[in-house]
């Protein structure tokens, strides 16, 4: 390999105040040096120190304390192993989101065995795959009972396996990225970092977060219910989006911290019961997955005075949490998804000399250790060590990482490359426009020219004109797209927020061409 294949990026300015507490193994890698022992030494402090405090509640059912929480958990892990599972074997969650889900979980945790959080909107051939590829010997039903036995844990290491969470499969079958221990501690020691002078974090009991995105995606679950545990709050789980029940919640249980998509946002503030809402506990409003409107950004800031706001970037396979931009760049840099966390290095593979935008590397503890089951794919996934996101991004002077596109997803047009996230972040100020989503369209001229699905806001129309014209001011000429499709329904995503995109490309009539 090459410099110019891999180009290393050196830590922004003033990064280095954020690296207490990490230090780097032989190979150079960082590693936060004080970490619990495994997931089951930090609930087991959690329970000893904290055992009457909440630890998880599920909206309308079930509270639990710490205390609770570990006895319910330490019985299911007695239930696993008198149903035959040993440390390293799996078992498949398939229960809804709530209090029984995350039982299930650390559960296995406490049994050694490796939790596979099962995607339920996945088709049925989809879910059958995982069960298989995973080999999972037991699998956690709705309908179904926890497994109970006698209060048993065994403990872990570091480096042992403790989950596979499969990808969303939108590139092929899904793919089961395996999560260690150290990297669900790591990500929530990021996740707990992600503050400043001027909005210190929220730990302890203070420390309320709403969850409602699923609990089988890496926010929700790591970033969010496991992040609750490690600083000792609570992870108030919502089963089911329920928009008015969404704002009754923020003062009912005295939330502290939000973190969910743009489009989530959008609908909350949009809704009537919100006006009623009580928002001042609410100190954060985290948000990812899709470009954040700067109209949107400046209704979150008027709606919720008390939080600072911040955008954040990972994947299944960095176990959530990569970059984090802080509150005080949101405004600014509304495009960028922030600084690699504290124990995340970035490199750009094959960057481009003149953009220099290149795909997005990375390296840290909580990056996967690779796919289940199927070493071709891992070996593909890292290049000396890093893995590759397959992501394209550029990286500004002062370390802020602007993800562009996706490397597939890259529209050539005559030869010129066009970003669709880069179109994308553009079209979220645009006249009327609620959300949009970029494709290419074939040309037999261009190879390939630029389409945009636009979704209107509520009770306005797009005029494809206007939109063109608001473009021309802020990107390059031939990035605007030649093509605009009206869509008077959400565009379709993945649990995860992000558009699928598949259907869009094939089941779009274009119309006339614009320009």
């Amino acid at each position: 390999m090459t410099h110019a294949q891999l180009h290393i990026l050196p830590p922004p300015p003033g990064r280095q105040a954020d690296l207490t507490g990490v230090v780097r193994d032989d190979s150079g890698a960082a590693h936060y040096a004080h970490l619990p022992a495994s997931m089951t030494t930090l609930l087991a402090e959690r329970a000893r120190t904290q055992p009457d405090d909440e630890a998880v509640v599920e909206l309308d059912a079930d509270r639990l304390t710490f205390a609770q929480l570990w006895d319910r958990a330490s019985r299911v892990a007695g239930g696993l192993r008198d149903a035959g599972l040993r440390p390293g074997d799996r078992a498949a969650i398939t229960l809804p989101a709530g209090a029984d889900w995350t039982v299930a979980l650390w559960g296995c945790f406490l049994a050694g065995v490796i939790a596979v959080p099962v995607n339920t909107r996945f088709a049925a051939p989809e879910i059958e795959h995982v069960l298989q590829d995973s080999g999972a010997a037991f699998v956690f039903a709705p309908d179904h009972p926890l497994p109970q036995g006698d209060p048993w844990h065994t403990d872990s290491n570091l480096t042992d396996v403790a989950a596979i969470f499969y990808t969303s499969g939108t590139t092929g079958r899904p793919k089961g990225a395996m999560t260690t221990h150290e990297a669900f501690l790591s990500n929530c020691e990021s996740t707990a970092n992600r503050g400043s002078a001027q909005h210190p974090p929220v730990i302890g009991t203070a420390y309320r977060t709403l969850i409602t995105v699923p609990l089988f995606h890496v926010t929700g679950c790591n970033s969010q219910l496991l992040a609750a545990t490690y600083v000792g709050g609570t992870a108030v789980i919502m089963p089911t989006l329920d928009l008015a029940r969404m704002a009754k919640a923020l003062g009912d249980e005295r939330i502290s911290n939000l973190t969910t998509v743009p489009a989530i946002y959008a609908m909350l503030l949009g809704h009537e019961s919100f006006a009623d809402a009580d928002v001042s506990t609410v100190q954060r409003c985290g948000y990812g997955g899709a470009p954040m409107p700067p109209a949107l950004l400046r209704r979150i800031r008027e709606a919720f005075p008390k939080a600072a706001l911040g955008n954040g970037y990972g994947m299944t396979e960095t176990a959530a949490l990569a970059t984090s931009l802080p509150d005080e760049d949101a405004d600014a840099h509304p495009d960028s998804v922030g600084y690699p966390t504290a124990v995340v290095d970035y490199a750009l593979y094959h960057p481009d000399p003149v953009t220099g935008i290149g795909e997005l590397l990375m390296r840290g503890p909580n990056i996967t250790v690779g796919y289940w089951n199927d070493p071709a794919k891992t070996e593909a996934a890292f290049v000396d060590g890093w893995l590759r996101s397959g992501d394209m991004a550029r990286i500004d002077e002062d370390g802020r990482v602007y993800i562009v596109d996706r490397a597939k997803d890259m529209i050539n047009r005559g030869g010129e490359n066009v970003y669709c996230v880069e179109v994308e972040n553009a079209l979220a100020g645009a006249p009327g426009v609620a959300e949009s989503a970029v494709v290419g369209v074939p040309n037999e001229r261009l190879g390939e020219a630029v389409g945009a699905v636009l979704v209107p806001r509520p009770g306005t129309t797009i005029d494809p004109e206007a939109v063109t014209a608001y473009l021309a001011t802020r990107i390059a000429d031939f990035k605007v797209p030649q093509y605009i499709a009206i869509r008077h329904e959400p565009l379709p995503r993945n649990p995860g927020g992000k558009i699928l995109k598949g259907g869009l490309r094939t089941g779009i009539d274009w119309g006339e061409r614009l320009r």
